[in-house]
């Protein structure tokens, strides 16, 4: 037989009970309850909103500007050409020229940043007397702004002044137009660059170096290991994601070369070392066609993005 539960008046105990809840939830305040969902939408609004503005819709109307065949004067801004700015893109001589440039600079510039910034950075680490001296010397020129970075080099590689030129005569040799001869300007750019910034991949490398545990090296002593034994077994493994993480960003920030040339040779001499990012600015500011120069800027954007894939695709091959 089941028993039918009834209600009754409520025992002094429930009241009681009742109440102390009411006082709990009565003196809960805002910041007991648990947060509205969507709230932290509005602490991302700012920047989704710059976002949008000066990354996106840029981005959009390039991309329909490259479509069309606009002008910096205005004229022709209404004007669609369909795929024929990319068409000429693809057969333009000077695109595969500045291409090319762009190319030899990533290669010459690229080598030397990854291997000379580990140099540095494995002379700091060996605890030599000096360190801050060593650690300004090798940072310092990285916090330069370019404009100061160019007046500097471009005294310095002077024909007659400057103070390279003025070395190698003093040892012996011929001095060399380094910004006017189209066999040596592009050494000349990459030496600039090198010497600028390759004080930021010294940081990385220096911090990857000091999280590698001592009992790594500690053991190896122990076993006899030398200190080369040390560099080939323990320190270059333990650097390996770390030089592909420098790698990938320096192949791109060379690729994306600009102003370290445009200031010294201006792409010259007769265009031997102009980068393509120039040959973009000389077309849409200088010949005024805008609508082209959004279509090689985009031709430009795809090999980034295929090259991209391309290395993250190997580091992540190597690392498996």
């Amino acid at each position: 037989m089941s028993t039918v539960p009834t209600t009754g008046p409520a025992t002094p105990a429930a009241e009681a009970t009742s109440s102390a809840g009411a006082a709990r939830a009565a003196t809960r305040g805002p910041a007991a309850r648990s947060p509205r969902s969507g709230s932290g939408g509005l602490f991302v609004a700012p920047f989704l909103l710059f976002f949008g503005l000066f990354l996106l819709v840029p981005l959009v109307y390039g991309l329909w500007m490259s479509f069309t065949d606009a002008s910096l004067t205005g004229h022709g801004d209404s004007s669609f050409a369909g795929l024929g700015n990319y068409a000429e893109a693809l057969t333009d001589p000077e695109v595969w020229k500045s291409l090319g440039n762009t190319a030899v600079f990533t290669v010459l510039s690229s080598v030397p940043l990854v291997v000379l910034a580990l140099a540095m950075a494995l002379l700091v680490h060996a605890n030599l007397p000096g360190q801050w001296l060593w650690r300004f010397a090798f940072f310092a020129p990285y916090v330069l702004p370019v404009a100061v970075v160019w007046q500097v080099w471009s005294m310095m590689f002077q024909p007659d002044l400057g103070l390279v030129n003025n070395f190698l005569h003093a040892i012996g040799l011929d001095g060399v137009g380094w910004l006017v001869d189209e066999k040596w300007a592009m050494y000349a750019v990459v030496l600039v660059t090198v010497w600028w910034t390759a004080g930021f991949n010294f940081l990385l490398y220096l911090a990857a170096l000091q999280a590698v545990p001592d009992h790594l090296y500690e053991a190896a002593a122990l076993d006899g290991a030398g200190a080369w034994r040390r560099l080939w077994s323990i320190t270059l493994p333990q650097l390996r994601r770390t030089t592909g993480l420098i790698a990938v960003l320096q192949v791109l920030a060379s690729l994306k070369v600009f102003d370290q040339i445009y200031l010294l040779t201006r792409g010259g001499p007769n265009g031997s070392t102009r980068p393509i990012l120039e040959y973009i600015y000389d077309t849409g500011f200088t010949g005024y066609r805008l609508g082209y120069a959004s279509a090689v800027s985009y031709v430009f954007f795809a090999i980034l993005v295929i090259l991209s894939l391309a290395q993250f695709k190997l580091f992540s091959r190597k690392e498996a």
